[in-house]
């Protein structure tokens, strides 16, 4: 490798004991040398004067004085955390702690350089790091890099069902995505993204929110250009309950343990052929108004007659004018328009995902068996329809390798 960027490992630390260590310990493993960890350990400073926060305060606390110790390789570390450095008001969680790392990064580094956001509670190969250069390297002009992921399973088959469901519920939507041709055929993992320091300044950063940040910053690198979706590593994060954030993993897994799926749910593949149609008519709609099937979902959702007018009126060709229609129609607009719709089936989430796997899969037959069920059914088959949706989603990524 002639000349590689260097990598700037954009690390947020919470109340991680246990992690940390195994994180230190990983990179340390790393063929690729060529990096620098840039850690942010945050809380509210409030936290302090909480007596049910003060563990967390304290584990911090250690954290912080392992890293500044570290000498194995180059750690920089800002401290949101000690007595009076943490946060205060609006400004706290994971997206203030992901962009303010990400923000010190970009004053310091090359344009070339690269950023690669990771989880504390993540696993990975000595190879990876190496690998994520050779993506990104391989597709120069690319704004950021989807790295394809694996949950490992937990000992409580609560929680291991949990987490099952969830992927199934993301890989099976990725999956319809890819199928569609969406320029939003990515799954967003804080803890599984990389971008080029260039790409990071050109979108002006991340927008800081207290869940959700890793969607909407590559949903906004997207929209400004080329996604990479193949590497040849997998990270592996670790499926834990957990409520530190509003929406996500953790949160899903919490919901669905209390049998609550009505935030994530199995949705019909007829919605995502609607989505495609429009996809195909987009050009239809820039020789004049018509009636898409997601043109009455766009008008209630902007109060514009014709929602396409003005992307119509701008563009200066109909090239211009379906890229502009895939941006008003994002991965955002995707999601809000299958939840509506979706409020109006009475199929089950086993229906819809039975019927799915009936009309593309039909040689695939875990779940087509009579009385599947996501809360009966044996962990063995759900893992089983998992490890399907995981060698599917791979297969795309590699015949798919750049979404542009």
């Amino acid at each position: 490798m002639t000349n590689p960027p260097h990598i700037y490992v954009a690390l947020p630390v919470m109340d991680e004991a246990g992690g940390l260590p195994v994180i230190l310990n990983l990179l340390k493993e790393q063929t690729f040398r060529d990096f620098t960890l840039v850690v942010c350990v945050n809380q509210p400073d409030g936290w302090w004067d909480d007596p049910e926060k003060s563990v967390i305060c304290e584990t911090n606390a250690h954290s912080l004085a392992l890293l500044n110790s570290f000498r194995e390789f180059r750690v920089e570390v800002i401290d949101c955390s000690s007595r009076g450095s943490g946060w205060r008001g609006r400004k706290h969680g994971v997206g203030w702690a992901r962009k303010t790392v990400m923000d010190q990064i970009s004053g310091e580094a090359a344009s070339t350089d690269i950023i690669l956001s990771l989880d504390a509670d993540t696993v990975f190969c000595d190879r990876y790091l190496e690998s994520v250069v050779e993506s990104l390297i391989t597709y120069p002009t690319a704004m950021a890099l989807s790295i394809p992921y694996y949950h490992r399973l937990p000992d409580d088959p609560v929680a291991a069902r949990a987490i099952l469901r969830y992927e199934i519920y993301i890989r099976h939507y990725l999956l319809n995505l890819f199928r569609i041709g969406s320029p939003y055929a990515f799954t967003a993992l804080g803890s599984a993204m990389a971008f080029p320091v260039w790409a990071y300044r050109k979108v002006g950063g991340m927008t800081p929110k207290l869940s959700g940040e890793d969607f909407y910053f590559l949903q906004k690198l997207r929209k400004g250009g080329a996604l990479v979706c193949r590497n040849r590593e997998t990270l592996y994060p670790e499926a834990r309950f957990s409520s530190r954030v509003f929406f996500g993993t953790g949160p899903a897994m919490i919901r669905g343990a209390r049998g609550d799926w009505g935030s994530y749910p199995i949705y019909s593949s007829g919605l995502f052929d609607d989505i495609g149609e429009s996809y195909r008519r987009f050009p239809d709609a820039y020789a004049g108004q018509v009636e898409l099937p997601v043109t009455g979902f766009l008008r209630e959702m902007t109060g514009e007659a014709d929602p396409f007018g003005a992307l119509r009126k701008n563009a200066t060709d109909e090239k211009q004018f379906v890229r502009a229609c895939h941006e008003k129609f994002d991965g955002l607009r995707i999601l809000q328009y299958l939840k509506q719709k979706q409020k109006t089936s009475r199929r089950s989430d086993e229906e819809n995902l039975t019927g799915w796997f009936h009309r593309f899969y039909p040689d695939f037959r875990f779940p087509l068996q009579k009385g599947f069920s996501f809360n009966e059914s044996s962990l063995d088959m759900l893992d089983g329809i998992r490890n399907f949706l995981f060698r599917e989603e791979s297969r795309l990524r590699e015949a798919y390798p750049l979404l542009k």
